[in-house]
């Protein structure tokens, strides 16, 4: 029985499958409509795709170094239940493990690449475990450091994943230093990592605020413009100070800054440590005020 593509658009709005999927059904089910929505069922392909309708907003963000490779992935799953399951955690680390080896230049490629230690990608594993869990799971994003030394920190079984990247000279160990500094991300969540990253936009924004604030306060209103200046300085030292992670005060040791505290470390242990880069990835991060947004990032996958 032949099929239209009227057939294959009914076929999809009724199981939730993919184009190509629909197309298989009918054609193993000489274009029987009934048929070719039991095809799908069977293949456990219907089943997966009206899951992967849902919002997966749980899950887990992991951090590792495989082999040398530092990498940090964020899973989703619908419930912090799976997010905690056994075979949900072994999926996370094995698409870890893939971006290590793989070196994928972005998700769609990591999607595209043999899941690690199987013939399967990573896109098809991915739809494995949706129809043995029985809940939408997407991988979301991944962070990579082939270079320097990466030091991995998971916050609170998975909730926060941080991967702090350091620069070590004189052959020694740096955990220690990279897992304080990583807490310290974790903790406080820096919008920047030094002075140095923020922008000229971002000072003029804070420099512009500070003056009005002291124009609206009696005690500072009166003052030479030159003083408010000066004051104003001051204060974006300040700024440096809460919103910069290498100018932040040392949680561990409010006596010193992040990093004098990593140039202090390593001077102990007979070497030299430098910050270079780190990333931070908290579960569902931007779900709350962006639910739109998240629901249309997780739809795109599903295309």
């Amino acid at each position: 029985m032949a099929f239209t593509a009227m057939d294959v658009k009914t076929l999809r709005e009724m199981t939730g499958a993919g184009m190509m999927d629909c197309k298989k059904a009918l054609t193993a089910s000489d274009g029987d409509m009934d048929k070719a929505v039991e095809w799908l069922r069977e293949k456990g392909i219907a089943a997966s795709a009206k899951k992967a309708s849902r919002i997966a907003a749980e899950g887990m963000a992991y951090a590792a170094v495989i082999d040398g490779v530092g990498v940090v992935v964020e899973v989703n799953a619908e419930t912090d239940f799976v997010g905690k399951n056994e075979k949900f955690v072994d999926f996370v680390k094995g698409v870890a493990a893939t971006v290590a080896k793989e070196a994928p230049a972005d998700l769609d490629a990591l999607m595209a690449c043999k899941y690690d230690g199987t013939d399967l990608t990573v896109t098809q594993q991915q739809q494995e475990m949706v129809l043995v869990i029985g809940e939408n799971i997407k991988v979301r994003r991944f962070a990579r450091f082939a270079d320097g030394v990466s030091v991995p920190y998971i916050h609170a079984g998975g909730k926060i994943g941080v991967l702090v990247n350091l620069e070590v000279e004189g052959g020694v160990d740096a955990t220690e230093i990279g897992k304080d500094v990583a807490m310290q991300i974790a903790a406080l969540n820096p919008r920047f990592w030094d002075k140095s990253q923020v922008t000229q936009e971002v000072l003029d924004q804070e420099k512009h605020i500070m003056m009005v604030q002291m124009a609206n306060d009696p005690k500072m209103a009166g003052k030479p413009e030159q003083v408010r200046e000066k004051i104003v300085m001051g204060k974006l030292n300040k700024f440096y100070a809460e919103n910069c992670l290498l100018q932040q005060e040392f949680v561990k040791d409010g006596s010193m800054s992040v990093e004098k505290y990593i140039a202090s470390a390593a001077k102990a242990l007979g070497g030299k440590v430098s910050f270079k880069d780190a990333v931070r990835f908290e579960k569902g991060e931007g779900i709350e005020k962006k639910q739109e947004n998240f629901a249309a990032e997780i739809a795109s996958m599903v295309k």
